[in-house]
């Protein structure tokens, strides 16, 4: 690989020594890597059920390599949200941030989702997970993985920081700032980022970073923790902006924390400072650790500051059709009546300790449940991926191993006629995919298990080996595939 010449020099002179072992892992193939989703399985679990070979990625327990030969975004498993395609080193930044349920969090630059999903799963579906992005384009792609993931709290908005402070100052347990940077780190596993760093340069993000982080440290509260990252070695964007931070908002100190081998330490030299608690910053470098470059800290900020009392959201009174009121009953969820919303004919299901959001610019609002349309109730693709199997009666499960799987999801109709089996309680089902993973004679050919329903326009939650991947409708000319056009297997 050839690297911009600029660059060479400076890395030559920060790290010395260790510079041609550096250089030398640039020929070296990146590593690639999945993070499951805990808001569906454990990484235990997944490691029994991996549709390839994985290792364990060392600083997260639910991270691992996988080899770039196979495809898993290519299996049912991805798409029903069971895990995110994601580099290494970048699973490092949320891992750290140490979420509890019930917080409010902050992912201030957050397309197109890792870090943002899994400070969701974090959370359990409790407390608010606001995820933001100042670009309108990336933030749709940032809704899609919070939904596809089943995140059932979410504030998806599209908002410059600097306007983000003023609905939420000082309201926020823990922040999340994986900042625009000049992608040093990168350029092993994307080259093309070397043509964007020779355009911009390091001081056009240092100026972004620097405004960021103080508006992030302005909607943290006191006594709250916030993590900053990059992808790039750059120390004016690293140890330098933290240095920014430090000297231009009292009360914030960075946090000593508990590394894995081969993850290194900040340098305040290298900005010329000699403030030794910037050494507690972690440098992930690419010839020491199986992963590319980035840069992380952990900061906490003094509960001595003071704080600021909210408004809460103006809630208003939604009169439930039949129709939705019926649906919702059969879902094993305790509804907060005084939380819905409704937006022309969508209802949602809103996070608890909201502020008045009006007047931002927001693509999701809570848990989008469905359509509340004449006479009819029509659930979400949100909600299907948000349940887990035992939350809902009507169930078609679909065998990862079986055609009909990708058949659904390429928004094909299934033929109901020849390979599924039916039965008519949970208990007949259990004991029909108990007999599938046993390998039974009987069951080989066997596309997937129906609970068998005859009344006409019953919804069912669509699964794949367990796990929920969209709706069917029944009817009399048999099962309407209901799975998000927009979604389509392609």
């Amino acid at each position: 690989m050839v690297l911009p010449k600029k660059f060479e020099d400076r890395m030559k002179e920060l790290l010395g020594e260790e510079f041609n072992e550096f250089l030398h892992s640039y020929n070296d193939k990146y590593k690639t890597g999945l993070r499951v989703n805990r808001l569906k399985l454990t990484g235990e679990d997944f490691a029994v059920i991996s549709p390839c070979p994985i290792e364990p990625i060392p600083w997260t327990t639910n991270g691992f390599y996988y080899d770039g030969k196979n495809q898993p975004a290519k299996h049912p498993y991805y798409h029903a949200g069971l895990y995110y395609i994601q580099e290494p080193s970048a699973m490092l930044p949320a891992a750290l941030l140490q979420v509890e349920p019930g917080d409010k969090v902050l992912d201030v630059c957050a397309a197109p989702g890792g870090k943002s999903t899994e400070l969701a799963a974090k959370l359990g579906g409790t407390g608010v997970m606001v995820s933001n992005d100042i670009s309108n384009s990336r933030a749709k792609a940032l809704l899609k993985n919070i939904e596809l993931f089943g995140v059932r709290n979410p504030l998806v908005i599209s908002e410059d920081p600097a306007n983000l402070v003023k609905y939420f100052p000082e309201y926020f347990d823990k922040i999340l700032v994986d900042a625009p940077c000049s992608g040093e780190g990168m350029f092993r596993k994307d080259p093309a980022i070397m043509k964007n760093w020779e355009q911009y340069g390091v001081e056009y993000y240092n100026n972004l970073q620097k405004n960021i982080i103080l508006y992030a440290a302005d909607m943290l509260k006191p006594g709250g923790y916030m993590v900053y990252s990059t992808c790039t070695f750059s120390p004016e964007e690293n140890e330098g902006t933290i240095r920014y931070l430090l000297e231009n908002r009292e009360g914030f100190t960075v946090e000593p924390i508990e590394r894995v081998e081969g993850l290194g330490y900040g340098h305040p030299e290298w900005i010329g400072s000699d403030d030794e608690q910037l050494k507690n910053c972690i440098r992930v470098w690419p010839h020491k650790v199986e992963g590319e470059g980035h840069f992380v800290v952990l900061l906490k900020k003094s509960a001595d500051v003071g704080t600021i009392s909210y408004t809460g959201y103006p809630f208003k009174k939604v009169d439930l059709s039949a129709e939705a009121e019926d649906f919702l009953k059969q879902l094993d969820i305790d509804f907060d009546p005084d939380r819905f919303e409704l937006r022309d004919e969508r209802l949602y299901y809103l996070p608890k300790g909201l502020p008045n959001l009006k007047g931002l610019r927001i693509l999701r609002l809570g848990l989008y449940l469905g359509d509340m349309k004449k006479n009819r109730f029509e659930p979400s693709q949100a909600l299907a991926n948000a349940l887990k199997i035992s939350d809902y009666t009507n169930i078609l499960n679909i065998f990862s191993d079986s055609k009909d799987a990708v058949k659904y999801l390429k928004c094909e109709t299934l033929d109901m006629s020849e390979n599924y089996i039916t039965c008519k309680n949970r208990e007949e089902y259990d004991i029909l995919v108990a007999a599938k993973k046993a390998g039974k004679e009987d069951m080989k050919n066997c596309s997937g298990i129906l609970l068998e329903k005859k009344k006409k326009n019953t919804w069912f939650l669509v699964c794949v080996d367990g796990y929920p991947l969209g709706w069917a409708k029944y009817s009399n000319n048999g099962m309407k595939n209901k799975y998000l056009a927009g979604w389509r297997w392609m």
